[in-house]
């Protein structure tokens, strides 16, 4: 007669691994615990680092809080929550944040959404300029960063001077008329099949070029220019004194 011993040491083996597997998907794993917050990821920008960025803070300051997995700026369009009327499902806003929330929350919207949102505007520009600073105006000036404008003005005013530059920048795109701005500028975060031309009255070539490198180029936009084109240089920044 066999030895029943083996048999019942292997069923009890096996129920232990069944509990252990049980315990685990009820979230009380270390596996389960990490499944439950999603890795933070970095800024979508090009020439960007990919390293992860902190993950995203709730209703505290802009600027003291993390970066988050990036989500939909909330809608902006249709009746908005009258100021008075906009506070938080728990705690309270700070008067910056209330000020930064006027006319910003959609009816029926959460106003802490609208809040991390622009939060997390804020972090990822201290992301970038740590980075990347040309990157971060970059950023701006494309709009690959919406309502950054707003954001900084309300929540992180030490970002300001990003804004500004950018307001002198060129994005891929053509460019014509008032909006042309005699001067020197540098591409930044160019691909490889970054071009751009400038064309003068009657639509006479000023300047045209290519560049497969990748790497920043400069150009002089003249005063007789009235238009410039650029495609693949992802922007142009202005180079020394703005006028």
């Amino acid at each position: 007669m066999r030895n029943p011993f083996p048999a019942c040491a292997a069923v009890v083996l096996t129920a232990a691994a069944l509990a252990a597997c049980g315990s685990s998907a009820d979230g009380n794993g270390p596996e389960a615990a990490g499944a439950q917050r999603p890795a933070a990821s970095g800024p979508a920008v090009p020439g960007a680092p990919t390293a992860s960025a902190p993950p995203s803070a709730g209703t505290g300051d802009a600027g003291e809080g993390d970066q988050g997995a990036e989500r939909p700026a909330p809608r902006t369009e249709g009746p908005k929550t009258p100021s008075d009327a906009i506070a938080p499902a728990t705690g309270t806003f700070t008067k910056k944040q209330k000020e930064y929330l006027a006319d910003r929350v959609p009816k029926g919207m959460d106003p802490a959404a609208v809040l991390q949102t622009g939060q997390e505007t804020c972090d990822r520009l201290r992301y970038l300029v740590k980075a990347d600073r040309d990157t971060a105006v970059g950023a701006v000036a494309t709009e690959e960063i919406p309502d950054a404008a707003g954001a900084v003005a309300g929540l992180c005013p030490q970002h300001q001077d990003l804004v500004d530059e950018a307001a002198y920048a060129y994005p891929d795109g053509t460019h014509t008329g008032k909006k042309l701005r005699p001067g020197a500028y540098r591409s930044v975060s160019p691909t490889a099949n970054c071009s751009w031309r400038i064309a003068g009255a009657g639509g006479k070539e000023l300047a045209a070029d290519t560049s497969a490198t990748g790497e920043s180029r400069k150009i002089t936009i003249p005063k007789s220019a009235r238009t410039f084109t650029s495609t693949g240089c992802y922007a142009w920044l202005p180079e020394g004194d703005r006028g």
